[in-house]
């Protein structure tokens, strides 16, 4: 029931044929050639581009870190600020409580 179903290709040989001509005024001719790549030219990295790419890479890793430990202490800032928050509140509903 949910097994695929794989279309037969009827010309295997990838030559195309058109639909406007007849079969019988079709010439076989030869399959294209396939294009040739370009070989790609190897990256060479002097001493003075290595360094400043190990450079960059320090100071993105700096930012990064810099940003993270940031958010870090706020969200530490935030939990110090609510837990006072919430210990004053109880105090003054237990003062409340109490009838002073």
């Amino acid at each position: 029931m949910l097994q695929p179903r794989i279309p037969v290709n009827p010309l295997p040989t990838g030559v195309p044929i058109p639909l406007t001509q007849s079969t019988s005024d079709i010439e076989p001719t030869a399959p294209a050639p396939a294009p040739v790549v370009p070989a790609r030219a190897a990256v060479q990295l002097t001493p003075g581009s290595a360094l400043a790419l190990a450079a960059g890479g320090g100071a993105v890793v700096l930012v990064v870190g810099t940003v993270l430990v940031s958010m870090l202490l706020a969200v530490a800032i935030t939990g110090v600020s609510i837990a006072l928050i919430a210990v004053v509140l109880r105090l003054l509903v237990r003062d409340m409580q109490k009838g002073r």
